[in-house]
């Protein structure tokens, strides 16, 4: 029996050593034409939150804690995190979202070299300004936001898109 005990708590353990590793890998979506309407599928009424950032963009990083106490404070409102930059930044977002505590959430990344069909598919009056947060209510009528919210402005949104 202790033998079986000693074999058990060195597995116990590789395991526990090996999860931090695990936990920041993150699976990025490649966000290409179609993408959008096929985010918009998958949340089929519900609301829900799409937060549009780059590794380039100060304000941004900034938001990613306030972004990570927001999703812990609401878990009902699905949020949904877009990077704009390419497939060459992959391990950057990877540890942005990692050290943020924002891998659980859906992750996308953009996949096509055009940025500004990406953008325009997602609204056609949206110019690349960063962030750029869209607040989506069940029935999907949006509200696009360019520049950092503060926690109120988050929380008069959500209320917004939830009634």
């Amino acid at each position: 029996m202790p033998r079986k005990f000693l074999i058990f708590s060195c597995f116990l353990l590789s395991c526990a050593t090996a999860l931090p590793a695990c936990a920041e890998q993150v699976t990025l979506k490649p966000f290409a034409p179609g993408s959008y309407q096929q985010l918009l599928d998958s949340n089929a009424n519900k609301p829900f939150m799409l937060v549009i950032w780059s590794i380039t963009c100060s304000s941004c990083l900034k938001d990613m804690a306030l972004l990570n106490k927001m999703h812990k404070a609401h878990p009902n409102i699905n949020m949904v995190m877009l990077a704009t930059d390419d497939a060459s930044a992959t391990e950057q977002i990877q540890q942005i979202l990692a050290k943020n505590e924002l891998t659980g959430l859906e992750n996308w990344l953009f996949a096509d070299e055009n940025a500004q069909k990406l953008r325009y598919e997602i609204d056609p009056k949206w110019y690349g300004e960063m962030p750029r947060t869209y607040f989506l209510d069940k029935t999907h009528e949006r509200e696009g936001i360019s520049g950092v919210l503060s926690q109120e402005d988050y929380e008069s949104r959500f209320k917004k898109i939830l009634n």
